[in-house]
């Protein structure tokens, strides 16, 4: 028996202070030399922080884009999605109050022309990103809102469109914070 639980105690030993220091140590070395150290990258406005560029916030006045949906009310020490299937009956009326709501803010826009991901979930409940198009279809809106013309606001959505990695991994997308913060510094 003493040849089997020695070892054992051993590598328990082992594993923990591997695990619970010099792993540790290794992973707070490589964060410490990410951008802003580790600790997220922050958006300010009029030196202001408003928020964190990787963490989605919720927008519902029709002066700003509105982000994507969250299960969890974009409550970061919560993150989750919502975890019902397509075919979840509460999640279809989720899904349609969320359509019915944004076809009586968009008057212009028809049911067919919203693009998934400003009426669903995402996985984390976070999503900072919409795509390009997400974004697009709320310019009428915004444009209204704020007396802007539309191509200024078209011209705000591209220049804070994020191309794919080297042009081929992932999608376009559109960090809607900064968005909404670029158009506050642009004037309302």
């Amino acid at each position: 028996m003493k040849e089997h639980l020695l070892p054992a105690i051993r590598l328990t030993f082992v594993c923990v202070v591997f695990f619970c220091g010099i792993y540790t140590l290794i992973i707070l070395g490589i964060a410490q030399a990410a951008p802003q150290r580790g600790d997220g990258e922050t958006v300010a406005v009029g030196g202001k922080v408003v928020g964190y560029a990787l963490e989605g916030q919720g927008f519902t006045h029709d002066d700003y884009f509105w982000s994507r949906p969250s299960a969890v009310g974009y409550n970061a020490a919560g993150s989750g999605g919502s975890n019902k299937g397509p075919s979840n009956p509460d999640y279809l009326k989720d899904v349609q109050a969320h359509i019915d709501s944004f076809l009586v803010h968009n008057p212009g826009v028809k049911k067919e022309e919203i693009p998934a991901e400003l009426v669903t979930y995402s996985g984390s409940g976070l999503d900072p990103d919409l795509s390009p198009a997400g974004a697009r279809v709320q310019v009428a809106r915004v444009a209204a809102a704020r007396r802007m013309p539309v191509e200024k606001l078209n011209e705000l959505v591209d220049r804070y469109t994020k191309k794919p990695l080297w042009g081929l991994f992932g999608p376009a997308r559109v960090n809607v914070l900064q968005l909404n913060s670029a158009l506050d510094g642009e004037g309302r």
